[in-house]
């Protein structure tokens, strides 16, 4: 069940990587180089003979605008596959409960063998002390004492190959349960009162009623339905390569560079300058005696532009539009869509073989139930009959007018009559609940 679990989680974290796939997707990226020698500079594309450490620094977004739906249709069949998996835990633990339920009716089946099988020892314990009695009489011969004891220890024996029964039965409990070792320490199991088929209504349920019931609950059924909707939808997803591909895009960079110059203005300057003064008189210039001093002027100088002037000023943007039309891919997207569709056949097979499997097991439980309940009817009428020859038998051996030989057969038929009937009482039972599970109802006795 666990895994199973296990299994969903991992659908569900596809199921969520395919929605995921719908977004736009974005990155950040950046870098520093170091160039040596001659080389172009990245940011002014000259020719420079020196060491130049650069940056380049871009974010880059992109979202697909159509794929031919495959994105869509992936979504969707992860979420079929997702639901499957949740269904397939559902039937792990149906396969557990079965098991489980199966189990404990061979434990409370070994537990009534155990009290049928003590029961005759008591009988032949008690024989063994009236025979003990009449052979001091001298009424019967030593032989039919040794009989006795031989009959006693095969009822002895009956009696531990049940309680091992019993115990392999309870041992397979505690491994189903996953019990650790306090737990099963404290494990204890409860005997419920399991009716005899006689006292239950005559079985005559129509397997394929019953199938038809089953179809609608049974999660094997529904899981397998899933599955082919899924593999329906991997060829759409599988066609959707035939169509156009349209993502946009949009992205913004900048960089740095160690050789780019920026002109700088330092503090020294120029002297000041005189600039005479002239006056004009009938269109003429005529010199004064007055001057203009010129401002002193910063001298400019190139030095090496600052990293955040650069990273603002190199700035650039993008927006772009992708189209990829497929024309000829090696015949890799028809392949990819027969594939598809050969898996569609095969989820559509294993969903048929999954309702053949269940019917046919629907009938075969239904057979073996009617089987058992009638080996029951009979195996109790059998046992009726050999008790009253087993009384009449126990009379006339505690009489001496029947041998041990004889007394012991009459015995041991009686006890055959007995196990087999209780083995068919269980076979029913177990089969009942078993049609009872495939129509949804719950196991319980």
């Amino acid at each position: 069940m666990r895994q199973s679990q296990l299994n969903a989680e991992l659908s569900d974290v596809t199921q969520r990587a395919g929605r995921g796939a719908l977004l736009p997707t974005a990155n950040l990226s950046g870098s520093q180089t170091w160039n040596y020698g001659t080389g172009l500079d990245p940011l002014t594309n000259d020719f420079v003979s020196q060491t130049i450490r650069s940056n380049n620094f871009s974010a880059f977004s992109q979202i697909t605008l159509f794929a031919g739906f495959q994105l869509r249709n992936t979504v969707k069949r992860n979420a079929l596959d997702y639901q499957a998996a949740l269904v397939d835990i559902e039937q792990a633990r149906n396969d557990l409960s079965l098991n489980v339920a199966s189990v404990y009716l061979q434990y409370v089946l070994a537990e009534e063998l155990i009290r049928a099988n003590q029961t005759r020892v008591n009988s032949s314990q008690q024989q063994i002390e009236r025979t003990q009695k009449l052979l001091k009489a001298g009424a019967v011969a030593e032989s039919q004492l040794l009989d006795s004891r031989a009959q006693l220890a095969s009822d002895e024996l009956n009696v531990v190959t049940a309680q091992n029964q019993r115990d392999i039965a309870r041992l397979q409990l505690i491994q189903l349960l996953n019990l650790d070792a306090a737990g099963a320490a404290a494990f204890r199991i409860e005997i419920a009162q399991v009716p005899d088929p006689d006292e239950t209504a005559n079985f005559n349920d129509d397997p394929a009623a019953i199938f038809e019931t089953a179809q609608g609950v049974m999660p094997e059924i529904r899981a397998a339905d899933l599955r082919v909707r899924s593999s329906q939808l991997g060829i759409d997803v599988a066609r959707g390569a035939y169509l156009p591909r349209l993502t946009f895009g949009a992205g913004v960079f900048t960089g740095f560079s160690s050789s780019r110059l920026a002109r700088v203005f330092s503090g020294d300057s120029t002297a000041a300058i005189p600039i005479p003064v002239v006056q004009y008189v009938n269109g003429q210039p005529v010199p004064t005696t007055f001057a203009v001093l010129q401002p002193r002027q910063a001298i400019p100088e190139f030095l090496p532009a600052k990293f955040s002037n650069q990273i603002k000023d190199n700035i650039g943007r993008q927006l772009q539009f992708n189209l990829n039309i497929p024309i000829l891919n090696g015949f890799q997207a028809r392949t990819n869509v027969q594939r598809a569709q050969v898996a569609t056949r095969q989820a559509e097979l294993r969903a048929e073989q999954t309702r053949l499997t269940l019917r046919q097991n629907i009938q075969q439980a239904a057979a073996d139930a009617l089987a058992a309940q009638r080996k029951f009817t009979s195996a109790k009428r059998q046992t009726e009959a050999l008790t009253t020859a087993y009384r009449n038998a126990e009379i006339r051996f505690n009489n001496g007018l029947l041998n041990g030989t004889e007394f012991n057969i009459a015995k041991n038929n009686l006890a055959a009559a007995e196990s087999t009937m209780i083995q068919a009482k269980y076979e029913y039972t177990f089969r009942r609940k078993v049609l009872d599970f495939y129509q949804g109802r719950p196991l319980a006795l």
